[in-house]
């Protein structure tokens, strides 16, 4: 039986908007195929082996709840940039997302990043809220589907998004970007929780850790006919599809 080991990161302090939805998303998909997926926890001041974990989690949270996170992220710096660089899967919701940049200038002021991506966020005037859907930039077109809620303008310095804003706000309600694709790295601002809507991103996480620990590429095919019957009527609503 293959097994994979999963972090979620500050499930304490970053969690808003149902995020530890897409921990469960990954672990049923995981079972369904009769893959053994072990979750472990992070909180400020734990200590674990971040060399064992195969998918990195980081949840969204409140500037406050970021600022916390952020003085204990410096501490596990290095091995998130280890796993980066070794193409280790890692998803960033909101918060945790804006977290993995330079810096993040709130009203209270400054959040630094950890700096692990090329990116910076501002805060804005309006939240920038409501259903989205971004198209994302792969071989095979995909909708990604989701709900967002920032006040945050994440501006991208030549780096790839995740996809391009067909419906809502993205990165900042300017350029159309919505989140960041960096080698094994997903950033989104999606809630939602963002894998139970959108399986063909769930697979694409346990895919890449399934490659790197065993050299398996290809994951057997479940039955997603509801979770496609709830994506083409958000996708209906938003006018998308007629």
């Amino acid at each position: 039986m293959f097994q994979i080991t999963i972090c979620h990161l500050y499930p304490e302090l970053l969690n808003l908007y149902g995020d530890t939805g897409n921990i469960t998303a990954l672990v049923k998909r995981c079972q369904w195929r009769n893959i053994q997926a072990n979750v472990v926890k992070y909180n400020v001041g734990d200590h674990i082996k971040f060399t064992d974990i195969d998918i990195f989690f980081i949840g969204g949270g409140a500037d406050s709840e970021q600022g916390i996170a952020s003085s204990d992220m410096n501490k596990i710096k290095p091995y998130l940039q280890q796993a980066v660089e070794e193409c280790k899967a890692l998803l960033a919701i909101c918060g945790g997302y804006q977290l993995l940049g330079k810096f993040y200038h709130t009203r209270q002021g400054p959040i630094e990043g950890l700096g692990i991506l090329d990116l910076h966020t501002e805060s804005g005037e309006k939240r920038l809220v409501g259903n989205i859907v971004v198209k994302m930039t792969a071989e095979k077109p995909y909708f990604l589907v989701g709900f967002e809620n920032h006040t945050g303008r994440t501006f991208l310095h030549g780096l790839k998004p995740l996809g391009y804003v067909v419906s809502g706000y993205g990165n900042n309600g300017i350029d159309k970007t919505e989140g960041i694709r960096y080698k094994n790295v997903f950033g989104t601002y999606l809630h939602g929780p963002i894998l139970p809507k959108n399986p063909v991103l769930c697979d694409e996480l346990i895919r890449i850790a399934l490659k790197n620990k065993y050299g398996v590429e290809i994951l057997s095919e479940l039955d997603d006919s509801i979770e496609e019957m709830a994506r083409r009527h958000i996708l209906k609503s938003q006018h998308i599809l007629s």
